[in-house]
């Protein structure tokens, strides 16, 4: 890898989506996220963020994307990797690991 990191952006709330009860929840998706990443590939390349939905934001895309979430009922947990979203709502780990790859990030038995 040549030195860039790769953002790994977790939008949610601690109120799961009223249309994903049963689903887990925001917070917990995120760590699940970080440890199946972690199995996977070799993370120091990746940082990870957690944005809480119904916390104000001081950073302007953060702001104006929980602004987005809100006036298009978006289902959340939302995943971006980078600035792709890559999932809402309940996120597939296939998708996520594709977008990684195309971000240069490789698998651990690639590099054996």
């Amino acid at each position: 890898m040549d030195g860039k990191k790769v953002v790994i952006t977790v939008y949610g709330s601690n109120q799961i989506c009223a249309s994903c009860v049963g689903a887990p929840g925001s917070k917990d998706t995120y760590e699940w996220l970080q440890a199946a990443i972690a199995r996977k590939y070799v993370d120091d390349a990746i940082r990870y963020e957690y944005i809480d939905i119904n916390e104000t934001q001081q950073v302007k895309k953060h702001r104006d994307f929980v602004e987005r979430i809100v006036d298009e009922d978006l289902y959340y947990p939302i995943v971006f990797v980078n600035d792709e979203m890559v999932a809402e709502g309940i996120p597939r780990l296939k998708t996520i690991y594709e977008a990684l790859q195309q971000n240069d990030i490789k698998p651990k038995e690639e590099l054996k």
